[in-house]
């Protein structure tokens, strides 16, 4: 069995034009000499390559790594719920039906939480709305919602786009017998949308803001943000602070017994957290206080495993037969390694959304552990160089057969809109790719090195032709793009098995065709319901 390691460069796309391009910006001696030295081709990132409604819908690091491990293409979250909502199977669904008995039998509250944009990502808007038509078709008298600001899937400035049509819709669904408003709100990063356990200190926050209406209040969703925007106009939507809607000093929503909760965002990584404070008895990662006695559902599940949360209105992808599985069957040991904000999308999201080792006694998974308490384009660098020392000695080792890691800096720099830190991610993460090829010579590994979608690749939100003297100009000021992008990623293969082989003639290469790329380099036979190898056997 030859060895091979997955190399992601989470958010490193290709785009011809430099404008606010980190990754044509940076320095990148290493990948631009692996373009010539081995096989080189582009994959498609987003859209329904990687199961998403259509193809102007940017990927994102869930689907992107459930495509790479699963090798073929399955309907994502967005995908399914927008069917289920189009075909009204989730209203008539048990879940929906028992949050609207919950409320009606209490007189309670329904709330509604969830990233308030239409991103794609993680939420979309037009599920919220849905949402709001059914609780008042359905006859509850009462409803909540609290906003989470994007700026990060969206435009990083764009929450008064949002906050306009959500007011609009409230506007035109409030009615006698029917009170609807909103509640409480922040930044996601700021509340409530944490993940891998980075910060629970954001959940906390949220909880507090949510549950319990503490925090400043404001008289309306429109006012907050307004208020925001002048006393501080640095923060940008991902980062605001938390807020309450308050009447005569009295929030208007908090969360109390007979309620019910409904959290519409549909990505698992930033839910769970959220959904463990609203659902498990004992939780020790923060002083909760009285738990609500409250009917609360996730728009999916977002951890098929743990079950998190029980209730859930949409079923999520049925991912089966992973290339992990696969490997394990013909005894493969395996290696999963990334810092603490991409651990799980190299070990959950990989292993088709299931949580834990697949088989322990064949799998060694490692977490890094991020920097906390920073934004990251203050520490571009990440932890690239610690990533690639634990792979580096497990190479050297030969403890494994077959590897993915994941460098997050493309992403969570990219995430930032700061291009010099981005331009500096890329280049850290260019530097540990020599390192890495260098250890990959030496221990005869094999490398697939590729990214999962676009980011750092478009970090300017304008058109070149309005700037023709940007680059001559580098203070100019022009607004950052910090979501992800539609880019085709990169994708290099390296090593002696490499060379064996030439590019196969595929109409679309996509991520998923990655799965029998890597059976094909180990020398195992190639699986049938993946989708077609990248590679040939040279005559």
């Amino acid at each position: 069995m030859h060895r091979v390691l997955v190399v992601v460069m989470d958010g490193i796309g290709l785009r011809s034009s430099r404008f606010g391009n980190a990754v044509a910006l940076a320095k990148t001696p290493n990948l631009a000499r692996l373009a010539t030295e081995g096989l080189f081709t582009t994959l498609t990132a987003h859209g329904t390559a990687v199961g998403l409604p259509s193809d102007d819908d940017i990927g994102n690091s869930e689907v992107g790594h459930n495509a790479l491990g699963a090798g073929r293409i399955f309907n994502q979250g967005a995908k399914l719920v927008a069917q289920a909502i189009g075909d009204g199977s989730l209203f008539k669904g048990a879940v929906w039906q028992a949050a609207v008995a919950t409320v009606k039998a209490s007189k309670g509250t329904l709330h509604l939480l969830g990233l308030l944009s239409d991103g794609g990502v993680h939420s979309h808007q037009d599920h919220l709305f849905a949402l709001l038509h059914a609780a008042k078709a359905a006859g509850v008298a009462k409803v909540r919602v609290h906003v989470l600001f994007d700026g990060r899937d969206v435009g990083e400035r764009s929450a008064e786009i949002y906050v306009d049509k959500l007011e609009s819709v409230i506007d035109g669904l409030r009615a006698p017998g029917f009170d609807v408003g909103v509640a409480s709100g922040g930044g996601r990063m700021h509340i409530t949308m944490d993940r891998y356990n980075a910060d629970w200190g954001m959940v906390e926050r949220g909880w507090r803001t949510h549950v319990r209406g503490e925090g400043r209040q404001f008289p309306s969703l429109r006012a907050a943000l307004a208020a925001f925007r002048a006393l501080d106009p640095a923060p940008t939507d991902q980062y605001l602070p938390d807020f309450v809607v308050a009447k005569d000093g009295v929030p208007v929503g908090r969360i109390v017994d007979g309620d019910a909760v409904i959290l519409f965002n549909f990505r698992g990584d930033r839910a769970i957290e959220i959904s463990r404070a609203f659902t498990e008895a004992a939780l020790t990662e923060f002083p909760r206080g009285p738990r609500p006695a409250v009917y609360y559902a996730g728009m999916m599940q977002y951890d098929g495993d743990l079950l998190i949360p029980p209730h859930y209105l949409v079923n999520p992808p049925a991912i089966d037969n992973t290339l992990s599985e696969y490997l394990l069957k013909h005894g493969a040991r395996q290696f999963a390694c990334s810092e603490t904000q991409k651990f799980g999308h190299v070990t959950f999201f990989w292993n088709g959304n299931r949580s834990g080792y697949l088989d322990r006694a064949r799998e060694e998974y490692v977490e890094v552990p991020s920097d906390g308490g920073i934004t990251f384009d203050q520490a571009p660098r990440m932890k690239a160089r610690e990533i690639t020392d634990v792979t580096i000695d497990r190479m050297r080792r030969g403890s494994f057969d077959f590897g993915r890691i994941n460098f997050p800096n493309g992403d969570m720099v990219g995430h930032t809109g700061n291009l010099p830190a981005a331009i500096a991610a890329v280049e850290a993460v260019d530097a540990e790719i020599g390192r890495l090829v260098e250890a990959a010579r030496a221990t005869g590994t094999n490398l697939i090195i590729t990214a999962d979608h676009g980011n750092a690749d478009e970090m300017f939100d304008a058109k070149e032709k309005d700037y023709p003297d940007w680059e001559a100009n580098p203070g100019k000021k022009i607004r950052p793009k910090t979501s992800h992008t539609l880019a085709p990623v990169p994708c290099y293969l390296v090593g002696a098995e490499v060379q064996r082989f030439h590019l196969a003639a595929i109409e679309r290469r996509t991520l998923a065709n990655v799965a029998n790329t890597v059976i094909d380099l180990m020398g195992l036979p190639t699986h049938p319901e993946y989708l077609p190898s990248l590679i040939e056997r040279n005559q």
